[in-house]
């Protein structure tokens, strides 16, 4: 017989000890696979779940395109000696616009150097506030989404997920037109401080008439443009969900199924029950005779008398005529 192999040690490997790579592959898939089998897709078809579908997108390009850009202009400095002149100065800028942070050198027409110059204005609050709540919002949806597609029985239990869902979304709208506004407000001032002749008021030798000054290119604002439209096709889209879940709160399935108030309904009703189920004691009320002597006996003659008197009478004298 030939021994098993030892490690260093002298002990035996177990046949199980190392597993392979293909094994992890195929439990992982099989794992997404059993994931994919509880999803219920067909909620991204109605309006709750596509709505939040076109959220999750429109988030993305909010915040992606306020906080992607980047910016340039150009601008010329003719001077009286062209040896000193500067006709492509280019003059960038970036998100978050503190712009008080970017500068250029521009020449200054008297000698070979030149010196810098600072753009005016940090508008960085409204723009990271903007990106801020674009990005939350794209993991609300994310988070949102996945509820609804692997845990909608969890998310409809005791009513609490619809209601957690309208409150926040509620926010979320909220946060959308004060910081769609707040933004657009800072993009226009970030359009005034970015303006080429603007920007050369700010040099000192354009302020000589010996000198000429000119814009070569202007920004391209699009990208900021699109961001602020984002923002409140954004807002719409939030403030419109709010509809749609409020319809999975069961608020309004309550109130349409709640009977009407009425201020008498049981009167008429109870007046027939009760008529029903004292028949008896009213019909003896009519014959004149008092409830209390209304036994067994009694009753019975009284109702072969009766049945007499309507029946019997009229058969026996037609017999003895």
């Amino acid at each position: 017989m030939v021994a098993p192999k030892t490690n260093t040690q002298g002990v035996a490997p177990k046949p199980n000890q190392w597993k392979s790579p293909l094994s992890d592959t195929r439990d992982l898939e099989k794992a997404v696979n059993t994931l994919v089998a509880r999803g219920r897709f067909g909620v991204l078809k109605v309006p709750l779940g596509f709505i939040k579908v076109l959220e999750w997108f429109f988030a993305i390009f909010a915040f992606s395109t306020c906080g992607s850009y980047s910016g340039m202009f150009k601008i010329a400095v003719e001077c009286k000696s062209w040896v000193q002149s500067d006709l492509s100065i280019e003059v960038e800028f970036e998100y978050p616009f503190r712009l008080h942070q970017e500068y250029f050198d521009a020449p200054t027409c008297k000698s070979e150097n030149k010196e810098p110059i600072f753009l005016v204005g940090d508008y960085s609050s409204s723009a990271e506030f903007f990106v801020t709540i674009g990005v939350f919002a794209f993991l609300y949806s994310t988070a949102a989404l996945s509820i609804y597609i692997f845990f909608f029985d969890k998310y409809m239990e005791n009513n609490k997920g619809p209601l957690i869902d309208l409150g926040v979304t509620g926010v979320f709208a909220f946060m959308w037109l004060v910081s769609s506004a707040a933004w657009a407000r800072g993009l226009s001032d970030v359009k005034t401080a970015t303006n080429p002749d603007e920007v050369i008021t700010m040099i000192p030798a354009c302020k000589e008439d010996e000198n000429r000054c000119r814009e070569v290119h202007d920004p391209v604002m699009s990208g900021l443009n699109t961001s602020v439209a984002f923002g409140f096709i954004n807002l719409v889209l939030w403030a419109g969900n709010l509809w749609f879940i409020y319809r999975e709160t069961g608020i309004i399935a309550d109130s349409v199924l709640a009977p009407p108030p009425q201020e008498k309904p049981a009167a008429p009703d109870a007046h027939v029950k009760q008529g029903a189920s004292e028949q008896e004691p009213y019909t003896s009320k009519q014959a004149g005779y008092p409830p209390d002597c209304s036994q067994e006996g009694y009753t019975q003659d009284v109702q072969y008398s009766q049945g007499s008197n309507q029946q019997g009478a009229p058969t026996s004298f037609s017999n003895h005529m």
